[in-house]
């Protein structure tokens, strides 16, 4: 371990010190016949980015005002995390190279913090450049390809007695589903030491999908640009009234369904509001798939790794009005399509099956004038049940989001509202945010204490 006492980041608003830098390697090292993982064919594909997440629980009403219960937490994590890495073996590894990862157990980065705040003053009204702080070495978001490292924690201990986790995972192998497994098992395995007994990760991706004799395409680019991110939070009133406004002509819409088709509808607004007649775009939105359920048979939800695919819906540059039941409609169609056509045959026709899948979204981006916007549902994952013996979380977040045209959903704590993170470049995030229909049925980066 390394005591730094460090005062690595001072803002008008908050000051970070880190207390100790560490390696936590597995409790027990890993087996010799363990120590290459191989990738599966679409992790090979996945970007080399890391996915960031944070988690902020309050001082509990029995704890003292001293900081020795921060050490007392700090040990715990330490060492809950070292038995978890011995069970999910790969993490504590480094990436080797497109394909594998080398099991030799160098460890996570672990960095402890005090932040010079009280933790209600970042709940309050929520900044990026405060929650940044929040996540070591800067990685959330980094797709560097010399990084190899692919799990680091930043544990924070606020001048209250409130702490935050930060978690960057590498995206290389991992997926949200993965991540939260991880750690929803950490958190147990840090509550209850006999936490290893029922926690068992699946390595099955390489198995489930391999590369066989696929040609191997270039490793995927994050696309970033001049953005900004934007937190709106939609409540479960105004999520009833969207359902309301598509119900008569699109049977069951879902929450996910209605707000992600709100949010598109506006960010189309504002792209052609600031395109002119001239140069009316066509538009993609990709909305990323778990499969592991929709598999047939279904994969484990414990599965480890990327198996996340998707699904494209398209707005021609002739539409002049897009309409909200018409997207919501869109979207049904091409996820039961893309389940019906490909997703249900992938455990059966692999690899056959999946490039005729690849070959049809390549004409999906072989467009001109199109505008693609990407989006993620974190919704109906059990984020907020990672209890590491202190309570549930109070907020959990992703911070701000540097890649260009996302959308991020997030369940908010009561299950039935929906946070929504939006990053669009610029000069249409100028016009997005002023849209008056998106501001009758979102809340702009409101308290997280309401």
């Amino acid at each position: 371990m390394i005591h730094l006492h460090q005062t690595i980041a001072v803002l008008p608003s908050m000051e970070v010190e880190i207390v100790s830098r560490e390696t936590i390697k597995p409790s027990t090292p890993t087996l010799p016949h363990y120590r290459t993982y191989n990738l599966s064919f679409l992790e090979q594909l996945n970007p080399r980015t890391y996915t960031p997440i944070v988690y902020f629980y309050p001082k509990e009403a029995s704890a003292s005002d001293h900081y020795p219960n921060f050490c007392d937490k700090s040990d715990q994590l330490k060492k809950s995390l070292s038995e978890t890495l011995a069970i999910y073996y790969p993490f504590s590894g480094r990436i080797k190279d497109r394909v594998s990862i080398d099991c030799n157990d160098e460890g996570v980065i672990f960095i402890e913090a005090r932040i010079k705040v009280q933790l209600s003053q970042i709940l309050e009204q929520p900044k990026d450049e405060e929650l940044d702080l929040l996540f070591t070495d800067k990685l959330q978001w980094n797709d560097d390809s010399n990084l190899t490292v692919i799990l680091a924690v930043q544990v924070s201990f606020f001048d209250c007695g409130g702490m935050a986790i930060g978690i960057c995972m590498s995206h290389k192998v991992a997926d949200t589903s993965t991540m939260i497994n991880f750690i929803n098992d950490w958190a147990a395995m840090t509550r209850d030491h006999k936490a290893d007994q029922y926690v068992s990760p699946k390595f099955i991706a390489e198995t489930v999908f391999p590369r066989g004799e696929i040609p191997l395409p270039p490793e995927s680019v994050i696309e970033k640009g001049d953005c900004i991110s934007k937190r709106y939070v939609f409540d479960a009133s105004k999520i009833a009234a969207l359902k309301a406004l598509v119900c008569d002509k699109v049977q069951n819409p879902t929450r996910v369904e209605v707000v992600t088709a709100f949010i598109h509808r506006c960010a189309i607004s504002a792209l052609k509001s600031n395109s002119g007649s001239l140069s009316n775009p066509n538009t993609l939105l990709i909305q990323t798939v778990n499969m592991r359920a929709r598999m047939v048979p279904p994969l484990p939800k414990s599965s480890v790794g990327s198996m996340v695919w998707y699904y494209a819906v398209s707005t021609a540059e002739e539409e002049s009005v897009i309409e909200l039941h018409e997207l919501v409609t869109q979207m049904k169609e091409r996820m039961a399509q893309f389940c019906g056509t490909y997703l249900e045959k992938f455990g059966k026709e692999w690899p056959s099956i999946f490039l005729e899948c690849m070959e049809e979204s390549r004409k999906s981006f072989h467009i001109q004038n199109l505008v693609v916007y990407r989006c993620s549902s974190w919704c109906r994952f059990p984020i907020y049940e990672a209890d590491f013996g202190w309570g549930k979380p109070i907020w959990v977040t992703i911070a701000s989001c540097v890649l260009k045209n996302t959308i991020f959903l997030i369940d908010a704590r009561n299950g039935e509202g929906i946070e929504v993170y939006v990053n669009l470049e610029k000069q249409h995030m100028d016009m997005f945010e002023r849209d008056p229909e998106l501001l009758a049925f979102a809340s702009l980066n409101p308290s997280v204490l309401i």
